[in-house]
C-alpha cells in the first residue's frame, strides 16, 4: 500500500537568537530558543509556549540535524509535549545565508521533519500512535512547519 498524508495542522514557531554553544566534534553546536507561536489547522489550534528549544548541529558542509522540543497549549487547554526532529540543507551559499539570520526562498533548502507528540489529555490520545511528517520553512525569526500524518 502507498501510504497517503493526512493535514494535521500548521505551526508558527516564534524563535530567539541562536546561542552558540561552538565547534564540538559533532559540528557547530546552536540552540534556538522557542518564544511562542500559533498551531493551527483542521485538527489542532492553539499556541506555542515560550517552553522549548532546537538543538541544532551544523556540519563544515551546512547539512543540520534538528531536535526541537516544546509545548502546545490548545484552544481547550490541553497540553501537547512535542519532539520534532529532523535534517535541514540545500547548496552551501543558501545553508550559509540561513546561518546569517537572513530570508532565503524555502525551495531553495531541503528541511523536514517527523514529529511525535505526548500528552495526558484523553481527547488528544489519537496524536500518539501514528507516524507524522512535516516540512519546515526557515525565517530570521521564525519557522513555518506543516504537519501531516502518515495514514
Amino acid at each position: 500500500m502507498t501510504p497517503t498524508l493526512v493535514h494535521t495542522a500548521d505551526l508558527h514557531v516564534l524563535i530567539a537568537s541562536p546561542i552558540v554553544v561552538g565547534e564540538t566534534p559533532e559540528g557547530l553546536r546552536r540552540v534556538i530558543p522557542i518564544v511562542g507561536g500559533t498551531i493551527k489547522g483542521p485538527r489542532l489550534n492553539g499556541e506555542v509556549l515560550s517552553a522549548g528549544a532546537d538543538f541544532q548541529v551544523i556540519r563544515p558542509d551546512g547539512y543540520t540535524t534538528l531536535e526541537a522540543r516544546y509545548i502546545v497549549r490548545l484552544d481547550d487547554g490541553a497540553l501537547i509535549y512535542v519532539v520534532n526532529t529532523g535534517v535541514r540543507f540545500g547548496p552551501p551559499e543558501v545553508m550559509a545565508r540561513i546561518a546569517n539570520g537572513e530570508i532565503v526562498d524555502p525551495n531553495d533548502v531541503y528541511f523536514r521533519t517527523t514529529p511525535r507528540f505526548e500528552t495526558a489529555a484523553p481527547d488528544y490520545q489519537w496524536l500518539t500512535r501514528p507516524l507524522f511528517l512535516a516540512s519546515g520553512a526557515r525565517y530570521p525569526d521564525h519557522v513555518e512547519i506543516n504537519v501531516f500524518e502518515v495514514g
